[in-house]
């Protein structure tokens, strides 16, 4: 048995001040409440909340605060993510950070929430790291896992974990949990995915095993959610297959197909093409409410009828 004790924060989030206060509270009550916990999960954009005109250079102040929340309880802690501002881009920033303080990653999220998330340049790198005697993390943040190549790129790497903080406050967070679910069992490895809530979302965060099995989901408010995982359950999944069955790491490391679909210089795109620019729905759109047209001109009255004598 591989225990580790990870701990999500499903905080409230507000787009109109910043939340490091809060947060630096809520993982000092934590960690009073549970002094067992390894590792602490936030949510994504939960330091300043969803509006870019907070985007902040990296390192600074926010990041060097929450590396002495870390060096302090001693903690791993990915707190949720930021817009980093990096000359006149700008990214949606995780800083990992170990229990000696130091920022050892950064990812940056590879699929913005296009076209909702605009002015959001999308990141090229994956990111990967291993916490002594106990395993390999991987990071993906929100939209990233809408897309599969993403999470399977860091199985493949070793990612044993897979850390998801998430900002969905939107119709769809039941479909995204069911992803979450579906990408434990594909790459058979843990998934702690992470929401907020008030403006940083709807809550619903979830824990999920290697088999896709639920550990925990929680309600929409506020919630503290501490829970030991046992990281030698992947290891053995990935050894004798998801429930003694399929082993998708295995028959992807044996495929006999290349995907020329990732090749931009083999793929035929032509379909992609036909779907149209990547762009907001507007009203009249074929998305939103139908064009109003014009009411039809009114019929003259009929002639008053006249007898003929």
């Amino acid at each position: 048995m591989t225990p580790f004790a990870i701990a999500g924060l499903q905080l409230s989030i507000h787009a109109d001040r910043p939340n490091l206060d809060s947060i630096r509270g809520k993982i000092d009550l934590l960690m009073h409440l549970y002094p067992w916990v390894q590792m602490v999960v936030v949510s994504e954009l939960a330091t300043y909340g969803p509006l870019t005109n907070h985007a902040v250079t990296l390192p600074g102040p926010p990041e060097t605060a929450y590396q002495e929340i870390a060096a302090r309880h001693r903690i791993w802690l990915l707190p949720g993510s930021m817009f980093e501002r990096l000359g006149s881009t700008i990214y949606n920033t995780a800083p990992v950070i170990n229990p000696d303080g130091e920022v050892i990653a950064r990812h940056r999220k590879m699929f913005p929430f296009l076209p909702y998330e605009a002015g959001v340049e999308g990141g090229t790198e994956f990111v990967v790291f291993d916490v002594p005697e106990v395993g390999r993390f991987g990071l993906s943040i929100c939209y990233d896992m809408w897309f599969p190549e993403t999470s399977r790129t860091l199985a493949v790497m070793g990612a044993e974990v897979i850390l998801h903080p998430t900002l969905t406050g939107t119709i769809d967070r039941e479909v995204e949990t069911m992803i979450a679910r579906a990408t434990a069992a594909c790459n058979q490895c843990f998934v702690i995915d992470i929401n907020g809530c008030a403006d940083g979302g709807n809550g619903r965060s979830v824990f999920v095993g290697p088999v896709g099995d639920l550990l925990y989901e929680a309600g929409t408010g506020e919630e503290m959610i501490p829970i030991e995982i046992d990281l030698d359950r992947v290891r053995r999944t990935r050894e004798v297959g998801l429930r003694g069955l399929g082993q998708p790491l295995k028959s992807f490391r044996d495929r006999k197909v290349d995907f020329t679909i990732y090749d931009r210089s083999k793929a035929n795109l032509a379909y992609l093409d036909t779907l149209g620019p990547l762009v907001k729905a507007t009203r009249g759109s074929r998305a939103g409410i139908a064009a109003q047209k014009a009411p039809p001109a009114a019929s003259p009255p009929p002639a008053p009828r006249q007898d003929v004598q």
